[in-house]
């Protein structure tokens, strides 16, 4: 899916995520993205494998660790979290008010949103695709 192509994309259709600290903005149309088999569809997860954002995921995106832990800092239509990942977000590093898992924060309307992968949530190397960090000044 391309990031340039979302000219024709209705605005009340229009769902724009930015990844931080990357700064990495995509756009694609609410309800039309591919599934990509990594946590629920159009889930954090979802929408991060199918633009190519990097966003560690150690099981799979089932539920069963915490590497797809990140910081919900904007937008108002994520699903609510349900007892798996409140129970399984009990475990992750440095939790916080915004904590979710990638793989269980479903995207459940168009919108703005705005997600942080905390820091020492960013692996170098994982299932051979190295991640592309940017020097933060």
């Amino acid at each position: 899916m391309s990031e340039a192509n979302t000219k024709n994309i209705p605005p009340g259709k229009l769902v724009r995520v930015t990844f931080l600290p990357e700064g990495r903005t995509v756009e694609f149309e609410f309800g039309a993205l591919p599934y990509e088999h990594h946590g629920k569809p159009m889930s954090i997860l979802d929408v991060a494998q199918n633009f190519g954002v990097f966003l560690d995921h150690a099981c799979g995106g089932v539920c069963a660790c915490t590497t797809c832990h990140v910081w919900a800092k904007e937008g108002e239509g994520l699903s609510e979290a349900g007892d798996d990942e409140l129970d399984r977000l009990d475990m992750a590093a440095d939790q916080q008010l915004n904590s979710r898992l990638g793989c269980q924060a479903v995207i459940t309307k168009p919108g703005n949103y705005v997600v942080e992968i905390p820091k020492w949530n960013r692996n170098y190397v994982s299932e051979g695709r190295p991640l592309a960090l940017t020097e933060q000044k």
